[in-house]
């Protein structure tokens, strides 16, 4: 839009009537699904929890980039919806990540239909419920967490491997939390399921490097996804969504910006993409510097 606004030299109605085409173009569709350009041109990818949230990001960013894209979830209505929207390149598949086959049937699913699998990225995850102290920790609750999302994500990394290694290539994503990072910000369960992503992620980088496959993971700091948001307000006790989002946002202050699931998507494109070819083993947060410091407090 700027290049063109440049050549247009301040000819008002032109750029009122490119404006107002830009407008209606994204009435229609979310975006172009006709680009055969990209950072991720031509490349495959599979994501899941891709009916919402940082998965649905990711999912829009992926085809903008040229990606042919597998959205997989449970939440059948919405994601179906969802890749009606982004056009051709775009197959929602039901897939229920605590059970092994269906991510294994779904990296399948991805291989017949296009004949390879480029990127994985194990998105999916839940917060589980608040126990404010260890000794109200449910252990079902615990292992019900750790289920979704550690086991998921071994299964994940587990099958795009074996579709990956015979091609000598691939690009395998995760997705942490800056509550592995940093003790005190989320319930146990939670903290410890997303300390043991990126544990797992170093672990396989490590095995999967001389198969010229990358696994990385993205640590976001707190964010309004749709699942965080009904979190908070059923453990805040507040019904009005915009104050929950607007508390979300004031977690961490950083002048300029807040942190919206299209920022961990775009990493998430970079991970995925040709750009990041030495990557690996690595664990990209996304937090504003959240995590990277303390003030000291001088007060007397």
């Amino acid at each position: 839009m700027s290049r063109i606004a440049l050549k247009l030299n301040g000819n008002k109605l032109a750029l009122d009537a490119l404006a107002k085409l830009n407008t209606n173009r994204q009435h229609h569709k979310l975006f172009s699904t006709n680009s055969q350009s990209g950072r991720l041109a031509g490349k495959v990818a599979l994501i899941t929890g891709a009916a919402s949230g940082i998965g649905k990001a990711a999912a829009i960013r992926f085809i903008e980039n040229g990606a042919k894209v597998l959205l997989a979830d449970v939440q059948d209505h919405l994601g179906k919806s969802i890749a009606k929207d982004l056009g051709p390149n775009a197959t929602y598949i039901h897939s229920n990540v605590t059970n092994e086959q269906e991510i294994s049937s779904a990296v399948d699913h991805a291989v017949a239909q296009y004949g390879r699998l480029d990127v994985m990225y194990n998105n999916v995850g839940i917060i589980g419920e608040f126990q404010p102290t260890i000794l109200d920790l449910e252990l079902e609750g615990f292992d019900r967490t750790m289920k979704v999302n550690v086991h998921s994500t071994v299964a994940g990394i587990k099958h795009a491997s074996r579709v990956m290694i015979p091609r000598q290539a691939g690009s395998i994503i995760c997705t942490a939390s800056t509550t592995a990072i940093l003790g005190g910000m989320a319930n146990h369960d939670y903290a410890v399921s997303k300390a043991a992503v990126i544990g797992l992620v170093k672990s396989t980088a490590a095995e999967l490097n001389q198969h010229g496959i990358r696994v990385n993971c993205i640590s976001p700091h707190a964010l309004p996804t749709p699942l965080a948001v009904n979190f908070f307000k059923k453990r805040l006790g507040i019904d009005d969504e915009k104050m929950v989002v607007e508390m979300i946002h004031n977690m961490w202050e950083f002048n300029g910006a807040r942190c919206e699931a299209a920022d961990v998507a775009e990493a998430a494109v970079f991970l995925a993409s040709d750009d990041a070819k030495y990557i690996s083993g690595h664990n990209l947060v996304v937090d504003a510097g959240f995590t990277c410091f303390k003030r000291l407090n001088f007060s007397p």
